[in-house]
């Protein structure tokens, strides 16, 4: 008669069929928050069995009830292997998890945006890969949890970021089980969990009640407390608050229920937490998981239907405050079936469970056990942003990148959230300000090591981005050299510090503005013996305003030539000082106006000339000299002499007037 697991209180089935593995003992190891596992010892009359056949399949164990009612316990075989034979069977062992196992075997590097907790787990869960076995449940949950706007996973198991990102918001979870399916929920509080059914009150025996195989009970219980902090406190630091920050805005904390020890407190920076409230769940969650640890409860029992993340109620302990709702924190429990001597269950099964719990009144949280990643040392990264731009910043001068390992980024303005960039300088309303462009390449630091809190700190060149200049030739000079925004020009100041070149070149590529407030000094080949040149070259207008004085001295010649027109206004005095010779020379005419008087004053002699004519101004006479000679007064003409005067003619000479007298 072949053998079969109908008639028993435990039964095992598997994607071979009914009977083809029978089930012979399961160990288990359950804890909130944390990965079950389960390890079956399976028999079978097939010795063949290869292990692809089982593998990555689901396997569900049933078990009888005291009450008569079932329990199950559904996974996926993560591990089959044949271990050893009988006379009868071939020994195969089983080790059994949940699908979010599945997980640890894949790891990646990616970005979310804007999405809460519970979304980037739904959504990494979901992967195709994971074959649509993922179930997860987040009615148990009652806080409320923030978008988060920057969240990197890195470098880190798509299990270790699940679980990570879960214990930080304070989540934990459990697993339920059907016959052919197991359900994660997830969990925050103590409305998440319910009595598990009928253990309302399950009853403490004691040891006398340890072979008392007929009813539950729990035969051993220890409970014990221990000194825990009785405070948590966080702070962060907002750089859009600065102010608000720094004065403690987001210092937070989170205190446990009143104790008869000293408040010893726990301190935490940074928060990661970016408002006050969010701050505080953050901090109550931490407290709620440290807080949970002062009091423990140790047990065993041979009760079936315990498990992590179900209530049930303690009776009949001599220690009346002991008889109270527990929740049940972790189990390790070992089940027992027959060995199959006969068609007929050959001896009773055994189920014997240690269990922890702490009392339904205490909150509780997991304390973290997976670590946030840190990125060890500086990164490079691509500029990125909006198609058809070469900058894309924001009122903070921050930029977007593509990181290298990026393989979901699509080089543009989603990229990545806005990173800070460094600055030499960065004082309210002034310092240096240089914003790296599109297609540059970044040198990225990370706070703290924090994945999610990149801060870009230099540029480098590449094979795609060269130096302005080519080296090792031109290696002594140093340069700020800019390009023109949707062009080929651009602006530039460069020194150069080769020997008995050296040389500080600036262009503008348009316009040149210079404020000075006060004095402005230019000297030019001062103090060295060498000549020093100057030379300026203007291809369009030049205007220079001065507020107050202005010296020039030419320590040479100095020449000016004006293409046009030269027009000069002084609006008070006029000095020209000439130590030697002055010429003037005008190639039209020239017309001197004075609104008052004019004065021509010379040592020597003064000579206005036009042809054969001149005039001549001696200290002591003064000659007038032409071919003809027109002196003309429209009224009086009087000449007068103090002594002799003498008026002679080469020819005749004519004396006319109405009257003329002489002497």
């Amino acid at each position: 008669m072949p053998d079969t697991q109908a008639n028993r209180d435990v039964s095992v089935s598997t994607a071979l069929g009914a009977d083809a593995l029978l089930f012979h003992r399961m160990n288990g190891t359950e804890r909130l928050g944390r990965l079950p596992e389960y390890r079956l010892q399976l028999f079978s009359t097939n010795h063949a069995i290869r292990i692809d056949e089982v593998l990555g399949k689901s396997l569900t164990v049933r078990l009888t009830l005291a009450d008569g009612k079932e329990r199950h316990w559904n996974g996926i075989v993560t591990r089959f292997g044949v271990t050893g034979w009988n006379d009868k069977f071939a020994v195969y062992e089983a080790t059994v998890h949940p699908w979010l196992w599945l997980l640890k075997r894949s790891s990646n590097c990616r970005i979310f945006q804007n999405r809460t907790v519970i979304e980037i787990v739904k959504e990494v869960c979901a992967a195709p890969i994971y074959g649509g076995l993922a179930d997860l449940s987040g009615k148990g949950l009652s806080g409320e949890y923030p978008k988060l706007p920057f969240c990197v996973q890195y470098r880190e198991t798509d299990f270790d970021f699940v679980c990570r990102l879960l214990e930080h918001a304070g989540i934990y979870f459990y697993f339920t089980h059907d016959s052919s399916r197991h359900t994660m929920v997830l969990a925050d509080s103590y409305a998440a969990h319910s009595t598990i059914a009928g253990y309302g009150a399950l009853a403490f025996c004691g040891e006398s009640g340890a072979n008392a195989a007929d009813r539950e009970s729990v035969q051993s219980w220890s409970a014990a407390g221990e000194i825990a902090s009785g405070a948590y406190v966080l702070n962060d630091y907002d750089f859009e608050k600065a102010a608000a920050s720094a004065s403690g805005s987001l210092l937070v904390r989170a205190r446990a229920a009143a104790s008869t020890q000293p408040l010893y407190e726990l301190f935490d920076y940074p928060g990661t937490h970016a408002t006050a409230q969010e701050g505080e769940a953050l901090a109550l969650g931490r407290m709620e998981s440290v807080h949970g640890q002062g009091e423990q409860v140790s047990a065993a029992t041979n009760a079936r239907g315990l498990y992590p993340g179900g209530l049930f109620g303690l009776s009949g302990h001599p220690r009346a405050d002991q008889n109270r709702a527990y929740l049940v924190t972790a189990t390790d429990f070992t089940i027992e079936g027959d060995d199959y001597a006969s068609a007929a269950m050959s001896r009773p099964l055994r189920a014997q469970c240690r269990f922890t719990a702490i009392g339904a009144d205490h909150g509780y949280r997991p304390l973290p056990h997976i670590a946030r990643p840190r990125v060890q040392g500086p990164q490079t990264a691509i500029v990125v942003g909006k198609p058809g731009e070469e900058i894309w910043t924001d009122k903070y001068g921050r930029i977007k990148v593509q990181f290298h390992w990026d393989r979901d980024g699509k080089d543009d303005d989603k990229s990545s959230c806005w990173v800070r960039v460094s600055q030499a300088w960065a004082g309210k309303g002034w310092g240096t300000m240089f914003i790296p462009r599109v297609g540059m390449e970044v040198v990225v630091d990370f706070l703290e090591g924090d994945p999610d809190r990149p801060l870009v700190t230099g540029c480098v060149y590449n094979s795609d981005a060269m130096p302005p200049y080519t080296l090792p030739q031109q290696q002594s000079r140093s340069t700020i050299k800019s390009h023109s925004i949707d062009g080929s020009g651009f602006n530039e100041i460069r020194l150069d510090d080769k020997k008995d070149a050296e040389e500080i070149f600036v262009q503008a590529e348009k316009d040149y503005l210079r404020v000075v407030k006060n004095n402005d000094t230019l000297k030019v080949g001062h103090d060295k013996k060498d000549k020093g040149d100057q030379t300026i070259s203007i291809h369009n207008d030049q205007q220079s305003e001065i507020g107050h004085d202005q010296q020039c001295k030419v320590g040479n010649d100095q020449r000016l030539e004006i293409g046009k027109d030269q027009c000069v206004t002084i609006k008070a005095d006029h000095k020209l000082d000439v130590g030697g010779k002055q010429a003037v020379d005008i190639g039209g005419d020239q017309t001197v106006s004075a609104g008052k008087s004019m004065v021509l004053k010379a040592n020597s002699s003064i000579e206005l000339k036009v042809g054969a004519s001149s005039i001549k101004i001696e200290p002591g006479k003064i000659t007038i000299k032409a071919p003809e000679v027109l002196v003309q007064a429209d009224a009086n003409l009087t000449v007068k002499s103090g002594a002799m005067a003498s008026i002679k003619s080469g020819a005749i000479m004519s004396i006319e007037g109405a009257l003329v007298k002489i002497n």
